[in-house]
């Protein structure tokens, strides 16, 4: 028989989750990555603290994670050191007030209460169980589902009244809100979902309102990082027959009669293959990145604008002043002052900044020099100044130093990856971090799907649905795997005659996985 092969090219959170269900369902897999280790936008920095997350920080819904350590015979939690957070966030606002939410939705309640007063606990209570409707309704038909129906969103609507305010034409996060909500410190905290997203809460859909979800079913620290998580599933993957190719990149996905049969590196060599995934940013496809445009690689629907992009700060020291918790937000006084300026493609004025402290709420004490990761959001089209590293500087720790908070030392420019960097790191990204926007009633239904209009090549990763974000990536490799073993039990994704030569691979026991990664 044929043996069934496949390249992945990428080896980020989709790109790991693709190869591992292929490999479970008996395929011959490779995967070629770039960057020196796996992860993607999952990276880390080294420091004289130990590495330091630049991308995810915490892992939610880790059942998605879960699923792909089982397929090679263990567990999440024997591969990795999981601390379930004691405490979803703390936020800060510059009047000096301080909330902290939980996974428990009563203990959320009682500190909201305590924060702002009865009537806002209730109203908490009701977006908590409109959130929760949301999630469940659209879970299936959308995440879950590798070619969301609007057909079918439509009839799940329909049947469900109670979700009708969130649904409304050109209702926003931001204006479901303030139904909600009185205090506008509220309005503003559960508005900020969007970012998680790339969004802008006055132009995201209400309906993601059911993001809040995610996060309310529990947050868990991973003590390696999310980055560890990603060299994890690489070391179960490899004892599971995958080959990895580090530091080795594509030039061109080979292709016959509109189908795929294998994909050229950069040294000249040909790995072929029946089928390729492609976990990059998608829009890299219809780029030369990967060759001659021949044809059309991604169907017109799929165009879209960018998501949010970011000025991430990673660095060690020593902070003072306010008690941080591991998840933290220090939003500003002013919403528009931060989101106005983004939409016109500048660095914001009044920025709301988050801080991970990797070290905080691990069991034990935070050792003098802690690891800190910053996310300052902006937007994707930010055209880049002489004094970007500076401006970003001030506007972070100025801001920060405004709440009390300092650092010593404060990091250099090193410790910064700007938008621009990001663009480059990641090519078709154009600097977003979050694939294409959330921002319109239909984006949902924009984003690249597991298919692309070449037989044999399919997408995964945060640029195709889902979406962003550590479940949502693993769940696209998820999609990718199941398109792939659909097509081929169809006869759509025929076999050739097996031949001479096939794909090259090293032992997979002598392999390096090193620490960073650069693959999406």
């Amino acid at each position: 028989m044929h043996q069934k092969k496949a390249v992945v090219i990428g080896a980020g959170m989709g790109g790991l989750a693709t190869a591992i269900r292929l490999r479970a369902s008996g395929w011959t897999v490779c995967v070629i990555e770039q960057a020196d280790a796996p992860g993607g936008k999952a990276r880390a920095l080294a420091s004289a603290a130990g590495p330091i997350d630049t991308g995810p920080t915490v892992l939610t819904l880790p059942q998605h994670a879960d699923a792909l350590f089982r397929l090679c015979g263990t567990r999440l939690e024997d591969e990795v050191t999981l601390h379930p957070l004691p405490r979803l966030a703390r936020h800060f606002w510059p009047d000096g007030t301080q909330l902290d939410l939980f996974a428990d939705i009563e203990a959320s309640a009682a500190a909201i209460e305590a924060f702002s007063s009865r009537k806002e606990a209730e109203a908490f209570r009701r977006f908590n169980t409109l959130s929760r409707n949301l999630y469940e309704a659209f879970e299936a038909p959308m995440m879950c589902s590798a070619n969301p129906s609007l057909a079918e969103v439509a009839r799940i609507s329909l049947k469900r009244p109670a979700l009708w305010p969130a649904l409304a034409p050109g209702m926003t996060l931001e204006r479901l809100l303030r139904r909600y909500f009185s205090d506008p410190r509220l309005v503003q905290l559960f508005a900020r979902y969007a970012t998680y997203v790339g969004g802008r809460p006055s132009h995201t859909p209400g309906v993601l309102a059911l993001v809040w979800q995610a996060e309310a079913a529990g947050v868990w620290a991973v003590e390696e990082g999310i980055h560890g998580l990603a060299a994890a599933l690489t070391r179960v993957a490899i004892a599971a027959g995958i080959t990895f190719r580090f530091s080795t990149q594509a030039t061109r996905i080979l292709r016959q009669n509109n189908r795929v049969t294998g994909v050229e590196l950069k040294d000249g060599r040909a790995l072929r293959c029946d089928a390729c995934v492609f976990n990059g940013d998608p829009q890299a496809l219809n780029t030369p990145l990967l060759g001659q445009i021949e044809q059309k690689i991604l169907p017109d629907k799929s165009k879209h604008k960018a998501s949010l992009s970011a000025w991430v700060w990673a660095f060690a020291a020593t902070p003072a002043g306010p008690e941080l918790a591991h998840h933290n937000v220090f939003f500003t006084a002013t919403p528009k002052a931060e989101f106005d300026p983004i939409g016109k493609g500048r660095m914001p004025d009044e920025p709301t900044l988050y801080i991970c402290a990797q070290d905080r709420e691990l069991g034990r004490d935070p050792p003098e020099t802690e690891r800190f990761e910053i996310i300052m959001n902006g937007p994707a089209d930010y055209k880049p100044s002489q004094n970007e590293d500076e401006e970003c500087k001030k506007r972070t720790f100025q801001t920060l130093q405004s709440f009390g908070l300092t650092f010593s030392p404060l990091p250099d420019k090193t410790a910064l990856t700007t938008p621009g960097q990001l663009a480059q790191r990641f090519p078709g990204s154009l600097g977003a971090i979050y694939g294409t926007s959330p921002e319109g009633m239909m984006a949902p239904f924009k984003r690249p799907r597991a298919r692309t209009l070449l037989k044999g090549l399919y997408l995964a990763g945060g640029g195709a649905h889902p979406g962003a974000g550590v479940p949502m990536a693993l769940l696209s490799g998820q999609h990718a795997a199941t398109a792939l073993e659909e097509d081929l039990t169809s006869g759509s994704l025929s076999m050739p005659a097996d031949t001479h030569g096939g794909i090259s691979m090293a032992s997979p026991r002598t392999e390096r996985v090193p620490s960073q990664s650069s693959a999406s």
